[in-house]
């Protein structure tokens, strides 16, 4: 079976998003870096988006899952760089995250209860501003959001246009 250029982007997009929900877990549980609400809102976007363009890359079904697939795929990307940027603006200059959104959203779901090694909260937006390589890790987040957004825009373009050329050719 041949892959689409819309599917490899989609799995693409998936293998990016757990390399870097990987990496965050590696960062907390070897190197100490205890997450905030708002770091975990993202790693749950982040998986979220890994579903979705898995998901819809198998290379199955008609181009409609392509392209639902890839829309999915850039708002969650969307919501993802919203979450990161209020982290990075607003909540790391905030003494307690405690009931923004992320911590309620978080703890209303009880995935911090029931995969704490995930999804638990840890520390302080402010205790968790911290830098790699110079970057405060919320820029890092919000800068994978934006290749993903872009990916997956790409994907939908693709998808579309590949749709646009079958139809042709079985019209004809």
């Amino acid at each position: 079976m041949t892959l689409s250029r819309s599917d490899r982007l989609l799995r693409l997009i998936s293998l990016l998003c757990l390399a870097a929900v990987g990496f965050a877990l590696l960062s907390q549980h070897v190197f100490g870096m205890r997450p905030c609400a708002w770091c975990v809102l993202q790693r749950l976007i982040l998986l979220a988006i890994a579903a979705v363009c898995g998901l819809a890359g198998m290379g199955w079904g008609p181009a409609l899952v392509r392209r639902a697939g890839a829309g999915a795929a850039a708002l969650l990307a969307v919501c993802g760089a919203i979450a990161a940027w209020y982290q990075y603006d607003v909540a790391s200059h905030l003494f307690s995250c405690a009931q923004t959104f992320a911590d309620r959203f978080i703890s209303a779901s009880g995935l911090d209860a029931a995969l704490p090694w995930l999804f638990g909260i840890y520390a302080s937006c402010m205790d968790a501003r911290v830098h790699l390589l110079g970057i405060e890790y919320a820029l890092w987040g919000l800068a994978i959001f934006i290749v993903c957004a872009g990916l997956a825009l790409a994907a939908l373009r693709r998808s579309a246009r590949t749709s646009l050329v079958g139809s042709r050719s079985h019209g004809a």
